[in-house]
């Protein structure tokens, strides 16, 4: 039977803004006891005056609760309900302190003064002009947000983005989602073309519109674009086009068409259909899919054609153009007698150089531009610092740089010289959201070193490259045989394979390289062998822990970050120790994974702050990896945290990256995901004194070679694999041979 329960909330035990599940204990009318109320509201704030409609049950495991079909929500009257609702974080600046000092001077009128009249605040003992400016503005962004909450909520649509579209849009929000609902899908971090399709169908787009075919279109190319495609086959794309939109092959040869017309994509191919030829004109129909006698136009294409959008074609471009300058010009360093200078470079270091080294030296002195690629132990270091060392033998200008901080904090380790990330060797000014360092203003080198190239899109590349004058030298130092770089582009095997520049290959694994297990696994792995485990109880670096089912696993990782390896390797499992899964999703993906290690390594406890975003708990403590470029706080996908601080009264998380502490609001909080596992691509880049691995064919389709290579040479000190045997053969016997569809090897060749 339907009842209602009415009531104010007292506390929200748990409350998901993505689906609206929400927890809530109420001190409801006509009940002794806190009742549980389980249910759905898109917003709940604790003091609000709630309306549960719904059905009593009996949980197994948490008693008696009542079920909500549907939750309203009211602001609060009483003077009790104003103090938890205000000192509940909803509005920044006000605290349960000044919540309740507040209320004192004003009691139910509260909410009236804060909307009406907010600088007759300052009467109360410690707020003064600029903390009321402060609420007034939180204030105003909580209601123009609950305008486009109310709004969103109307159409079926989550509300967890409310006050990001508010922030990007504005007062407008409303109006220009109604004119357009699918320019969200690109301007709104986390909304997608198919929630942005869900909005349009409420508001009664008809499935046929051209916004929709050009919206589907671009979807599919952005969504390909993130799967490490540059362009994409035009067949395909239609197909995928179709297939998610249904609107007929004519519609979608329409919408391609009219965004070439608007020049926000480009097709372009190389092979038959233009003579080997890039760039050359495409087809052109008279009209948007209209032929000579009002019938559909025939589009020729070949199977060769891609499009790209825009943006990803200029820098492939780019990156051709500037590989073809810089390898063409006359080197920096004097005319040398190149036998003479690697024996005297080999004194210098007190280095027997091997074959293949002295080779990769030679050709750094003679060639403009090159690549050195080899794996783990085979010398990569001393070759970069043996040319380092020649250039500044001629008093020449020398930078390096990598693709993250890690990988930058490594280089600099390994060479004793100044390392620097790209970004912040490019110098990007977050106001003006671009780089200072350019072609215009290109940088002071004379040499520039850059490692961990295979992690270097090719949208990065071309912003790098810009920046390096005619002059200089290049040396791409990279593992090619790692994944490619998590951007779109495989541009370090797009460049060896172009055969333009020289490619130092190093193979010979050097003596003190030898004995390391994690060396022998890696290269075994490498060459589709199985990997074998050092000796039990030695001194060991590479184990295999068998454990077959999930469960097993789950547990033997954790007892082994929490307890084994602190123990005997005297690692700290927070600074030390990194889990590195093939997936997000299953029982052994990060996700869950880093769910199980939060609760064994930070635990919730009494006095520990917490909040609680988007089906996730942060902790003060808690290893966190920002997830997204975010120019303006100069932090990057990929790089690794801890929460130092929370405040729900400003309603502000703190993360200490290296010393560095960069604040977050609350509802940014989507842009970090706990760290303690991360998956192997996100790894990329970085070493860890200590890495574990979960291998389990729950991970079927990413149990690959090149994966868990590159997971394992993430281990500077330990290696453990944790799972079943059965899975590490069916990696080591898989090559990926997934094909990233990319024009650069042809665009680098030099056209006739």
């Amino acid at each position: 039977m339907t009842e209602q329960v009415t009531g104010v909330i007292e506390r929200i035990t748990h409350h998901n803004p993505d689906t609206g599940y929400c927890v809530l204990r109420v001190l409801a009318r006509g009940h002794r006891d806190i009742v549980t109320v389980i249910g759905s509201a898109q917003q709940v704030v604790a003091g609000e005056y709630v309306t549960a409609t719904g059905v009593w049950v009996n949980d197994r495991n948490y008693g008696k609760q009542f079920k909500a079909a549907e939750v309203k929500t009211n602001p609060p009257h009483t003077k009790e309900g104003i103090v938890k609702y205000l000192g509940s974080g909803l509005v920044k600046g006000i605290g349960p302190g000044y919540a309740r000092r507040i209320v004192d001077v004003f009691g139910d009128r509260t909410l009236e003064v804060i909307d009406a009249t907010p600088v007759m605040l300052t009467q109360v003992k410690g707020i003064g002009p600029k903390l009321v400016e402060k609420i007034r503005k939180s204030w105003e962004e909580q209601r123009e947000s609950q305008k486009i909450l109310v709004f969103l909520q109307s159409h079926g649509i989550g509300t967890a983005r409310a006050v990001r579209i508010y922030k990007t849009y504005g007062d407008q929000a409303i109006e220009l989602i109604k004119a357009n609902p699918y320019r969200l899908s690109g301007d709104i971090w986390g909304f997608g073309f198919k929630t942005a399709d869900q909005l349009a169908v409420s508001l009664g787009i008809p499935p046929d519109s051209p916004f929709r075919a050009q919206a589907a279109v671009r979807h599919v190319l952005q969504e390909e674009t993130g799967n490490g495609h540059v362009g994409f086959p035009e067949e395909l794309l239609r197909e995928k086009a179709a297939e998610l939109t249904g609107i007929e092959p004519n519609g979608i040869i329409d919408a391609v068409e009219q965004l070439r017309i608007t020049d926000e994509i480009v097709r372009d191919s190389v092979g038959k259909a233009t003579g080997g030829k890039v760039n050359a004109p495409p087809p052109q129909p008279q009209s948007p899919g209209e032929g000579p006698d009002g019938e559909p136009a025939k589009v020729r294409i070949s199977e060769e054609d891609l499009l790209f959008l825009k943006p990803m074609f200029l820098a492939e471009v780019g990156v051709a153009r500037s590989i073809r300058a810089l390898a063409a010009g006359p080197h920096p360093l004097p005319s040398v007698n190149v036998e003479a200078a690697v024996n005297w470079i080999e004194q210098k270091m007190g280095i027997a150089f091997a074959t293949s080294q002295r080779a990769a030296i030679k050709a750094a002195v003679t060639n403009k531009m090159m690549v050195v690629t080899g794996g783990p132990g085979t010398g990569k270091t001393t070759i970069v610092r043996a040319i380092i060392e020649m250039f500044l033998a001629k008093s020449l200008r020398v930078l390096l740089t990598a693709p993250t901080g890690r990988a930058a904090k490594r280089l600099n380790e390994s060479t004793g010289r100044e390392a620097k990330t790209i970004h912040r060797l490019l110098e990007f000014n977050p106001q003006q959201r671009q780089f200072t360092r350019n072609a215009e203003n290109p940088l002071d080198v004379d040499l520039l070193v850059v490692d961990e190239t295979s992690m270097v899109d090719v949208v990065l590349m071309n912003r790098l490259l810009q920046a390096v004058p005619p002059y200089a030298c290049v040396v791409l130092v990279g593992d090619v045989d790692q994944l490619p770089s998590v951007g779109a582009g495989s541009v370090l095997t797009d460049l060896i394979d172009s055969k333009v520049v020289p490619v130092a290959r190093l193979t010979e694994v050097h003596r003190q390289a030898e004995s390391s297990w994690i060396v022998r696994a890696a290269h075994a792995i490498n060459s589709g062998q199985e990997p074998q485990s050092a000796p039990a109880g030695g001194d060991g670096d590479f184990y295999f822990v068998e454990a077959n089912d999930a469960d097993t696993v789950i547990q033997r990782v954790v007892q082994m970050v929490k307890e084994r390896i602190p123990a005997r390797f005297n690692l700290n499992p927070f600074r030390d120790i990194q889990v590195l899964s093939p997936q997000v999703k299953t029982a052994l993906g990060v996700a869950n994974m880093n769910r199980e290690l939060q609760q064994a390594l930070n635990p919730a406890r009494p006095g520990l702050a917490e909040v609680q975003r988007n089906g996730e708990t942060y902790r003060i403590g808690d290893k966190v990896m920002q997830v997204q470029n975010n120019y303006d706080r100069e932090v990057f996908n990929g790089d690794i945290g801890r929460i130092d601080a929370i405040d729900t009264d400003e309603q502000m998380l703190v993360v200490d990256y290296d010393g560095r502490f960069v604040e977050y609001e609350f509802s940014d909080l989507d842009e970090l995901q706990l760290s303690f596992a991360c998956t192997i691509h996100k790894s990329q880049g970085s070493e860890y004194p200590a890495v574990v691995i979960p291998v389990h064919t729950q991970h079927f389709v990413m149990l690959q070679r090149n994966l868990l290579y590159t997971g394992i040479t993430r281990g500077r000190k330990l290696v453990a694999l944790v799972g079943s045997r059965k899975a590490m053969r069916i990696a080591v016997s898989t090559a990926d041979t997934k094909k990233r569809f990319s024009l650069l090897k042809w665009r680098i060749k030099p056209q006739d």
